[in-house]
């Protein structure tokens, strides 16, 4: 009866990690996870209001998100620190992509908000069903890198005419950017001047006063202000009424039956965007804190938490949501222990709802714009871009890839190049591999490349190569012909050895090459030999019957002992200048 309990308790608390931390909750840690829950309440109400906004929606809609979607990842999520609610990515990609879905039809844009969201869940849960985490390691960072830098420079743009208190104009960044200037006339500078005085209090406030929630009260200061000197009388836009009270469970007026299936086919590929960008935000950032605290996340779990966070701003009218580097950097800071501060963080929201809206009405657009537009500064990491051009090329041209695709096709198709351009990247990376030639460190038994250790011993007539690749059907042919033109560079050459132990898949095409090339050394009375296979690569070799055919594959045979029987057979001394 106990083992059964047991075994139930640790299945239910998989899927409800709450469970688990509730259980070793301990009582200290309840101060701690009230501050930061105060803290984040505090600091992601106006960053939320000003994301809505980016999203076309009402600036509401933007805490409904951090309300429901803060509840649903506290049950479900495995991170500790993990703050979810809109983030700038997800809103600018709903933003630009409903005008283009509903065209004129306003009236069809909160049914389409709604099913998008509801959409997002739906592919969560299928992915955590079918196990489908490993999606999140096919976005490389270089890639990301680019991407967000490319995001931020769109979201920037979309925010120009509300700092400049002119209208906006374009649907991309650079006629939206070329609609500013050709206003650069009617400019209204009491609008600028607000602006610039909340970024300067927002920046100050990003050096001085680091994961403290400067931005409410740039948010309080500008209530107060504004009112004090009269400004509203020089057309300052303000956000206006915001309804009091809870979200709605699907408001009886929303109606799905205008949706066709060609609405339902943009529909879908944009939640599909949003999926893709939510669930990589989201696990990259529970990542950077699980790695400082020292805890793993589970990136399944993230699938089936994130899912339910969506689920719920979807059922009470709010849209994609995901765990925000910059909200869940405040709660980190701010001390959390657990994800009892996203309630705290949440119930602090529900007395705001409740009874706090209508302080916001005066609230004028140029803040919540300055707002947006020093959270996404943040984005642009030019520090990366020149490492990733010291380091590796390609992913400085993958990055730069992927910046360019959004700034100049949008972000929701900048999305799929980012995609496309991490597995182009990682393709690229196994199409050409290095093969590196191997000699013996002096004084071991070891081997390494020496074009990297040019005091390595080598031995004249034997060749020992490393194909730092898997072996597929799409570089098997690539590696044919450089493994022949080392042969044919090296006339003296009378025994290869291929060390396999960077490789760790190979294919039928692969094996086909394997004995081509060992057909063609014969031609050439050279010898040939496989060493350091891993295991599961042996089993493919011997099940093709390749050794049969060019002789023993062994765990048991190192390249010294090969070395050896070679120099013991041949009487040749070392020499480390016979290769090329």
């Amino acid at each position: 009866m106990s083992s059964t309990k047991n075994i139930t308790h640790k299945y239910l608390g998989k899927i409800f990690p709450v469970i688990n931390w509730l259980g070793a909750y301990q009582l200290p840690w309840l101060r701690h996870d009230i501050v930061a829950g105060i803290t984040l309440a505090a600091f992601i109400m106006p960053e939320s209001l000003a994301y809505a906004s980016l999203a076309g929606l009402p600036p509401v809609t933007g805490i409904y998100c951090c309300l429901l979607g803060g509840i649903g990842y506290a049950i479900f999520g495995s991170s500790k620190h993990l703050a979810v609610g809109p983030t700038s990515a997800i809103s600018l990609l709903i933003g630009v992509s409903l005008v283009g879905i509903v065209g004129g039809n306003m009236e069809m844009f909160f049914p389409v908000v709604t099913l998008t969201t509801l959409l997002v869940a739906a592919i969560f849960f299928i992915s955590y069903i079918f196990r489908l985490n490993v999606i999140v390691n096919f976005i490389s960072e270089s890639t990301l890198i680019g991407f967000k830098a490319g995001a931020a420079l769109s979201i920037i743009s979309t925010q120009l005419h509300k700092l400049f208190g002119v209208s906006g104009g374009g649907n991309d960044f650079f006629s939206r950017v070329y609609s500013v200037f050709e206003q650069i006339s009617n400019i209204n500078i009491v609008v600028l001047l607000v602006g610039i005085g909340a970024l300067a209090l927002l920046i100050s406030g990003d050096i001085f006063l680091k994961g403290k929630p400067v931005a409410l009260g740039v948010v309080v200061l500008s209530l107060i202000i504004i009112p004090l000197f009269q400004l509203n009388q020089y057309n300052i836009h303000i956000v206006g009424e915001l309804p009091a009270g809870l979200p709605s469970l699907l408001e009886q007026n929303f109606n799905f039956s205008g949706i066709n299936i060609l609405i339902f086919r943009d529909i879908a590929e944009l939640a599909f965007a949003c999926f893709l960008l939510s669930y990589i935000e989201s696990v990259s950032a529970g990542r950077t804190f699980a790695i400082k605290h020292h805890y793993e996340i589970d990136s399944r779990q993230e699938l089936l938490a994130l899912g339910s966070a969506n689920l719920l701003t979807g059922l009470f009218q709010g849209y994609p949501s995901a765990g925000g580097l910059s909200q869940s950097v405040v709660n980190e800071s701010a001390g959390a222990k657990t994800s009892l501060s996203l309630v705290f963080a949440s119930s602090i929201l529900v007395v705001v709802l409740l009874f706090l809206t209508g302080l916001l009405k005066n609230l004028p657009e140029v803040i919540l714009a300055s707002i947006v537009l020093v959270a996404v500064s943040g984005l642009i990491k030019i520090k990366e871009f020149k490492h990733y051009w010291k380091v590796s090329k390609i992913d400085f041209y993958a990055s730069v890839f992927a910046f360019g695709g959004v700034l100049l096709l949008g972000i929701l198709d900048g999305v799929i190049l980012a995609v496309i351009a991490s597995l182009i990247m990682l393709l690229l990376r196994i199409a050409d591999p290095h093969i590196a030639i191997l000699g013996r460190i002096p004084g071991t038994d070891r081997f390494s490349d020496i074009k990297r250790h040019p005091d390595n011993e080598t031995f004249r007539g034997l060749m020992i190569v490393r194909v730092e690749a898997m072996v597929l059907y799409f570089n098997a042919e690539h590696i044919f012909e450089k493994l022949m033109k080392l042969v044919n560079e090296n006339p003296d050459i009378k025994f290869l050895v291929w060390d396999f132990s960077s490789s760790s898949y190979l294919d039928i095409t692969g094996i086909k090459m394997i004995l081509r090339l060992h057909k063609e050394l014969e031609l050439k009375n050279i010898n040939f030999r496989i060493a350091e296979a891993l295991a599961e690569i042996r089993d493919i070799m011997r099940a093709e019957g390749l050794e049969e055919k060019i002789g023993r594959i062994s765990r048991k045979v190192s390249l010294e002992e090969i070395v050896e029987e070679y120099l013991n057979n041949q009487n040749f001394n070392s020499d480390s200048k016979t290769l090329k």
